[in-house]
């Protein structure tokens, strides 16, 4: 008989690199401006890999984030793609909804304006 040859797996099956759809960004960006008009953050940097993009935000470069912002897709049927992660690295906030899980840090703005 003949070989059988495996069925190759599609190439849009896994993403090459995971980012930030405009509206994402847009969203991110505009928290983070309103945050160094306070004072408050000084830098930020973007990470896009294969399983993960992540936005992170420092009080100071030399630093460890303050705040990272992921998108984790893999995660979307689970607890949800997006995760606010802390300085010291736990997940604050998990869920579905980008506006929710950037709401903590909405809070933390407010308090600052309003001192």
């Amino acid at each position: 008989m003949g070989t059988v040859t495996p069925f190759p797996l599609p190439a849009a099956r896994m993403p090459v690199q995971v980012g930030f759809d405009r509206a994402e960004l847009t969203r991110i960006l505009d928290l983070y401006g309103r945050m160094v008009a306070a004072g408050h953050w000084r830098d930020y940097a973007m990470d896009m890999g294969r399983d993960a993009a992540v936005f992170s935000a420092f009080r100071r470069a030399a630093e460890r984030p303050e705040f990272r912002i992921e998108k984790r897709p893999v995660l979307r049927n689970r607890q949800g793609m997006w995760a606010l992660v802390g300085e010291s690295g736990a997940v604050l906030k998990r869920g579905h909804d980008l506006a929710a899980v950037l709401a903590p840090v909405e809070r933390r703005l407010v308090k600052l304006v309003t001192e």
